[in-house]
């Protein structure tokens, strides 16, 4: 996630264990070990006595998984592919995000222009 758009519902750091990541998410702890199985994009570090580090953007996907399964319905597998479908909001670059807003904004703009044109021509006697 990008430093400019950050999960409220993350506390202000940049790893947790488990038992951190299952409380926030509202989730058992074997509930992130079973969705570690279903997900692949969702793969915390293990420290070297083997116990699991998860990232901000790993407790974003965790995140994203509940409200999919729990808020929206998804079952895993539609969930699975919901994820695939999805490009997370900080993959898109600022610069990249404002030059599809200034595109945006200039289609919206042929649009209404187009619409006036159609309507002029549309009125009899115009």
């Amino acid at each position: 996630m990008s430093r400019g758009a950050r999960d409220p519902r993350i506390p202000d750091k940049e790893y947790f264990r488990i038992g951190e990541v299952a409380e926030i998410a509202g989730v058992e702890p074997y509930v992130l070990r079973f969705w570690e199985s279903e997900f692949a994009r969702l793969r915390p570090s293990k420290t070297r006595t083997s116990q699991r580090v998860y990232s901000r953007r790993d407790v974003s996907v965790v995140l994203r998984i509940r409200d999919l399964l729990y808020e929206e319905g998804y079952t895993i597998s539609g969930a699975r592919r919901q994820l695939g479908r999805t490009a997370e909001p900080a993959q898109v670059p600022a610069r990249t995000r404002a030059t599809m807003d200034r595109v945006r904004k200039e289609a919206e703009e042929l649009l209404r222009l187009v619409d006036a044109s159609a309507t002029k021509l549309a009125r009899p006697g115009a």
